[in-house]
């Protein structure tokens, strides 16, 4: 069997596309900043008998994330560099039960510009053992035009690189709604 010039070439171009495309997705690269209340600017504290508690979080590329906590359910809001802010409504398109966010953030960068954040959401979500916990990847995109969820996974042993690989992909997908 014989290839004709014509089509090595059509051959070539396509294995030389594959290339690149494999290249620009593994160009992101992880940032990872801190959730923890201690490494967090307390704003709102349920001590002082303010309704929940709120702590401002460093970020990346100026960059925050505010962690908001109300009846027993956290809550992030990204605030970009101009100040605009953008709730990820956790507690709606994920889960509604009892949450907590995980210790730390993941920021997916393109050069020094995040593209997306991946937060750990961890739910209770069976009355019947409140202790037993689901714990999610939330993937959210950040664009120029819109910073919203776009992806909830699920636990599994390949979590975590679904997770990237979603964040990676996620600046054309549609915003998650309330289930």
């Amino acid at each position: 069997m014989t290839l004709n010039a014509r089509t090595l070439f059509v051959l070539f171009v396509l294995f030389c596309g594959l290339q690149i495309f494999e290249a620009k997705a593994q160009s992101n690269r992880s940032v990872y900043t801190s959730l923890g209340e201690k490494q967090c600017r307390v704003l709102k504290s349920a001590m002082a008998g303010d309704d929940g508690y709120e702590g401002r979080c460093r970020g990346v590329a100026g960059y925050t994330l505010l962690l908001s906590e109300g009846d027993l359910r956290q809550n992030i809001t990204v605030v970009t560099p101009k100040g605009a802010k953008h709730s990820l409504d956790l507690w709606d398109v994920i889960s509604g039960g009892f949450s907590s966010v995980g210790p730390k953030a993941e920021w997916r960068m393109a050069r020094q510009k995040p593209t997306a954040l991946i937060i750990r959401y961890n739910a209770s979500e069976d009355p019947d053992h409140p202790d037993k916990l689901t714990s999610y990847l939330a993937v959210t995109k950040i664009t120029a035009t819109e910073i919203c969820v776009t992806d909830k996974i699920p636990p599994g042993a390949t979590a975590n690189k679904d997770a990237r690989r979603a964040a990676d992909e996620s600046a054309n997908k549609p915003c998650l709604k309330q289930p």
